[in-house]
């Protein structure tokens, strides 16, 4: 288990910057599920994407890894990186919500 902090917009509205993720490694990727893993370009940063089409099970898995929100500043996805392996990689099984702030 690990604990991660979301720090850009690219999945929003499901996730804000400031919200905390608790990651537990392993497991197939499921359509849909939320998925952190190292960013394939930029190893010391961490990316949390929405997992979109997928092959093969467990840890040979690959998977299509979207941004909710593609049109963020700095969003990056398999558009630009290619499909993910699933070995190393997290799922997002809590969300601690940050505190909003009032308009």
């Amino acid at each position: 288990m690990r604990l991660f902090k979301v720090v850009e917009d690219s999945m929003r509205p499901a996730l804000t910057p400031g919200d905390g993720l608790v990651g537990l490694r392993g497991g197939t990727p499921r359509v849909g599920q939320l998925r952190l893993f190292r960013d394939p370009r930029r190893s010391t940063r961490w990316l949390v994407k929405r997992v979109g089409d997928v092959y093969g099970t467990g840890s040979s898995a690959i998977f299509e890894a979207r941004s909710d929100n593609p049109r963020a500043p700095g969003a990056v996805d398999s558009h630009e990186f290619g499909w993910v392996s699933a070995a190393d990689t997290y799922r997002v099984v809590r969300t601690i919500r940050a505190p909003r702030r009032a308009p």
